[in-house]
């Protein structure tokens, strides 16, 4: 059991909350999506967790076999946290709790937002419908962190690692470049700003904005169907 506290549920739902619905954990979860990481990152990334929730939660994942701990190779050769196979298979559900939740009205698009949340919510919110004959490179520099970006034959391919040939290579914020995005903000008034750098060809990110959508904002209560 991931933690002393139990939904003594039979149903799956109740057990998955045991094992994932303590505060954070799944959100250490959707950090580790994209690969290992060390503690240290795990902090940077959850600026809100405390050192003690943290040490916890990644105990409580391993003991349920979720997470496990990682060995990176030189020359970092330094202790770090990896999803175990079964661990991996919370994407989905992680990638559609998120398209589910940015339709409340209560989101707010102005907090914290990680460079694997960013990087996730390309895979998220592609929609394969805009991306008939659209092609794209990409290598986005997110803080510390670099992701490679493909649109190819109907599909958006994204990941750690550089991108080989990208049209353009792009360095900013995740948050600043989820206002470009997503958010409807001018690529020329962020790049003025220095809140974007663009190497290469500037004009291929709206092409990766064309095959993104975000869902309808959910109705108010008032305005539900009786």
């Amino acid at each position: 059991m991931a933690t002393k506290r139990s939904y003594n549920d039979a149903c799956g739902t109740g057990h998955a909350l045991d094992l994932v619905g303590e505060r954070w954990a799944l959100l250490v979860v959707r950090e580790l999506l994209l690969g290992p990481k060390r503690y240290g990152q795990l902090r940077t990334d959850l600026p809100g967790i405390s050192t003690n929730v943290l040490a916890q939660r990644l105990a409580e994942l391993e003991a349920s076999g979720i997470v496990r701990k990682h060995r990176l190779p030189a020359p970092a050769a330094a202790e770090a946290y990896e999803l175990t196979d079964w661990g991996l298979e919370l994407e989905p559900v992680v990638r559609a709790l998120g398209r589910w939740a940015v339709r409340s009205p209560a989101h707010d698009r102005t907090a914290h937002l990680s460079a694997t949340s960013f990087v996730l919510s390309l895979r998220t919110n592609f929609d394969p419908g805009r991306a008939q004959g659209a092609r794209g490179r990409y290598e986005l520099h997110l803080g510390d962190e670099v992701f490679h970006v493909l649109i190819a034959d109907g599909a958006l391919h994204a990941g750690r690692g550089y991108q080989q040939q990208p049209e353009a290579v792009i360095t900013a914020r995740p948050s600043a470049l989820a206002r470009v995005v997503y958010g409807g903000r001018q690529l020329a008034d962020a790049v003025a700003a220095g809140d974007v750098r663009v190497e290469g060809d500037s004009t291929s990110i709206a092409h990766l904005s064309a095959v993104l959508s975000l869902p309808a904002p959910a109705a108010p209560a008032s305005e539900t169907p009786v």
